[in-house]
């Protein structure tokens, strides 16, 4: 089966390849470790197994990764990820900052994951990319689809900075937006205004709607709204 992407929708990529792509994705994007280069033939061999326009950035930093020292790749990680905020792999910074409004956008990743059966361990926030490119890959592409559809002009954010830096990890990025739908009219105007404003900052005395911050403290859960959801027939789990 052929999975069309909405709004500008071509080209076409079957889920198989959507998953392969974002699995690989979520790890060339993650801290680069000794294991992780040792995985390298084998990630060579998963995306020689997808179109080739679509694996090309991939495989560009495969390349690098191998050919590269190990100090040196997390030196460069560390600046380019933790130290540079333009450079964020929390989806959710970008539309929200700092701001409490961001605990609501928290909890709504952490309900699209439960909404699948997921539910999340370890200290990583709901919204990294890696975490929820993984989700995707291996549990429900569907909800993973939605979730970076809605924050896509973050993900465009982050592709402009690591472009700026002329990052390693721009082929990459460049790759998870292949598979993504291309920024529509709206789109284009988030970005506008976030690029000339940047996050938003602590809105003193901001209310928010009655939810908790941990979601397991919420009576009932937020609304999911998957209504814009990618209809590619019955679910793979």
């Amino acid at each position: 089966m052929i999975w069309r992407r909405h709004r500008k929708s071509a080209p076409a990529l079957s889920r198989t390849d959507i998953r392969t792509l974002w699995q690989v994705t979520s790890l060339l994007l993650d801290y680069p470790t000794e294991q992780l280069r040792a995985q390298a033939p084998t990630l060579h061999a998963a995306l020689a197994q997808v179109p080739a326009d679509a694996r090309a950035g991939l495989t560009a930093y495969l390349d690098h990764l191998q050919a590269t020292s190990l100090a040196s790749l997390q030196s460069d990680y560390i600046d380019t990820f933790d130290i540079t905020r333009k450079c964020a792999l929390h989806l959710s910074y970008y539309t929200c900052g700092d701001t409490r409004k961001r605990g609501v956008e928290l909890i709504r990743f952490k309900q699209a994951y439960r909404a699948a059966g997921v539910e999340m361990s370890g200290d990583e926030l709901p919204d990294h990319l890696c975490v929820v490119l993984e989700f995707g890959a291996v549990h429900d592409v569907d909800i993973a689809w939605k979730l970076l559809c809605d924050n896509r002009v973050g993900i465009e954010l982050l592709h402009r900075a690591l472009r700026a830096k002329d990052s390693a990890w721009l082929p990459v990025v460049q790759s998870l937006r292949a598979t993504l739908p291309e920024l529509d009219g709206s789109d284009e105007e988030a970005l506008a205004k976030l690029i000339a404003q940047g996050p938003p900052s602590e809105q003193v005395g901001l209310d928010l709607p009655g939810y908790a911050m941990d979601p397991r403290l919420n009576p009932r859960p937020l609304p999911i709204d998957l209504g814009d959801a990618i209809p590619v027939g019955a679910q793979q789990r």
